[in-house]
């Protein structure tokens, strides 16, 4: 498998995860973005040292930042944590918002059997606030494609808020129940197209950004 690398210094490497790799995986045999750039610095005489510091669900392609050194990863960790790194989506979705812009907050409840999550009250044992603001980009034959900015990040946010607001992403299997009567053919629309954050070392402003890949036209 060839590296999309958009970008690399010594501190980190920046490169669009192809839909269908895992991030990390345990399961042998299969190849992850973790390994696949340990093996990438391996095969350039590099300490072979990746840092994961965020994740994409692996049926979702997009741009992803990894460290190259511990530090680089602490430092990345903790803007992170501090929700100063910024992460924008597109989406292709079934159905259409009444508002070309909005905001959804929802409390999100996960269920690691199933590995799923559900959109609960407040309060709720283990809800946890999602927040995300989408903006409408196209618009044809009760589809829609979003521009999504993440507020909170929480585990498969962005499906279950859209399916839960009635506008599921179309290839979604797991969320949409269009796509088991009458499936798409297509992949899991949803893409992180652009990541800003600041350099570890230089403190640089940083942002990545890759083309849109869902048209209706």
């Amino acid at each position: 498998m060839n590296l999309s690398i958009l970008y690399e210094d010594e501190e980190l490497l920046v490169c669009r995860k192809p839909a269908g790799v895992a991030v990390q995986t345990k399961k042998l045999g299969q190849a992850d973005m973790e390994s696949l750039l340990k093996n990438y610095r391996a095969g350039r005489g590099e300490p072979p040292y990746i840092g994961v510091v965020h994740r994409l669900d692996q049926p979702v392609e997009g741009v992803m930042v990894f460290a190259k050194t511990k530090e680089a990863a602490a430092a990345l960790n903790r803007q992170i944590a501090s929700k100063l790194v910024d992460k924008c989506y597109y989406a292709m979705v079934d159905g259409t918002p009444e508002q070309k812009k909005g905001t959804l907050e929802d409390y999100l409840v996960r269920d690691g059997r199933t590995n799923t999550s559900a959109v609960a009250e407040r309060g709720a044992e283990g809800a946890r606030r999602a927040e995300l603001s989408y903006e409408v980009i196209e618009q044809k034959d009760g589809r829609a494609v979003l521009k999504i900015r993440l507020e909170t990040g929480r585990h498969h946010q962005i499906r279950v808020q859209l399916a839960h607001a009635g506008m599921p992403i179309v290839g979604d299997r797991k969320y949409n129940f269009r796509e088991n009567m009458t499936p798409s053919g297509k992949e899991l629309c949803l893409c992180s197209y652009r990541i800003g954050f600041r350099h570890p070392k230089s403190h640089k402003n940083l942002v990545f950004e890759i083309d849109k890949p869902y048209h209706l036209s």
